[in-house]
């Protein structure tokens, strides 16, 4: 009688799921309005309106728009003229609060979804954060198994809701790539702790691996209290005091800089478990905006630490304010 409750739960889940494609398509495509959908598929108008939420909500709906927007045109143009940038991308404000995810997870995964579908036998690092993760949650699904995806530091850490491995599963789910995750934490506990992880075989491989990368896709930080990489645990708010009165105000793939994109040597950098920023370089594609990283972002353009920049327009604008 259970096994026939769960069969029976799982086909009403299937159904709805089936459904809410079927009625997302209706409306979106279609152009059916809600209660002609409704009609349509013999439902009530509120059953429609959770049916296509839920396909939403899923990442079944993607929405894309031909055309440019001539004022983000002219602020990619003075980003790379500016910088000496490869590439740049500045998306429409949406008029989000705080770290404009939504508007960088769809301009990152559209062009994520280009790179992996123009340069199908390439390895990519990630760096990750939540802009690249809000990247992945919008990437559709794509078969490109021959892309290697590939962390770019140490990623355990004792949160596990914001481990940064969790993104290379769902983007290796989505694309059916291979992905390799540095099974080391983003700090050793001292110096020695750090060569002799190191010095492991299968630490070797991917770090070499995430040194060679051709692409590395990575999120921006600051030295606020608030930054990732206290919120998931690696470093210690008194520790990110110390690192932002040495003069730090930004942090990529685990290295802190200056206003003018210097590296700072901090008391944790000998500690640091991620690829060097010397060396094979490659691409490096940040996704980062909102009031908070404006600083940090046009230090690490400053630096030339970065190959390209995905932002949003009022990101894009205070950048160029500066003079």
């Amino acid at each position: 009688m259970e096994q026939h409750r769960v069969d029976e739960r799982k086909s009403n889940s299937e159904s709805d799921g089936s459904l809410a494609i079927r009625a997302a398509w209706l409306h979106y495509v279609g152009g059916l309005t809600q209660a002609a959908v409704a009609k349509r598929l013999g439902l009530t108008s509120v059953k429609v309106h959770r049916l296509i939420s839920k396909a939403v909500t899923e990442g079944a709906v993607k929405v894309t728009i031909d055309g440019n927007i001539t004022e983000c045109v002219r602020l990619e143009n003075q980003l790379i003229e500016r910088f000496g940038l490869g590439q740049c991308i500045v998306a429409p404000d949406l008029g989000e609060e705080g770290i404009p995810l939504k508007t960088l997870g769809q301009a990152g995964s559209s062009y994520l979804q280009n790179v992996l579908t123009m340069r199908p036998n390439i390895t990519i690092g990630l760096a990750l954060g939540r802009a690249l993760a809000a990247v992945v949650h919008q990437l559709p699904r794509l078969d490109t198994p021959n892309i290697r995806f590939v962390s770019l530091l140490g990623g355990l850490t004792r949160d596990y809701s914001i481990n940064r491995d969790d993104v290379l599963h769902w983007i290796a789910a989505k694309t059916g790539a291979p992905a390799y995750t540095m099974p080391v934490p983003l700090l050793a506990n001292s110096v020695e702790d750090r060569i002799v992880l190191l010095a492991q075989k299968g630490v070797q491989d991917v770090f070499t691996m995430a040194n060679n990368a051709d692409v590395k896709f990575i999120g921006i930080g600051t030295v606020a209290q608030t930054a990732q990489l206290v919120a998931s645990g690696p470093i210690k708010p008194e520790e990110i005091i110390e690192i932002a009165r040495s003069g730090a105000v930004g942090e990529v793939m685990g290295h802190f800089y200056d206003e003018n994109g210097c590296i700072v040597e901090t008391s944790l950098s000998a500690r640091m478990l991620s690829v060097s920023l010397e060396g094979n370089k490659g691409e490096v594609i940040a996704v980062s905006g909102g009031e908070e990283k404006i600083e940090a972002i046009r230090a690490a353009l400053k630096g030339s630490l970065l190959t390209g920049l995905i932002t949003d327009e009022l990101t894009a604008r205070a950048i160029l304010a500066y003079h």
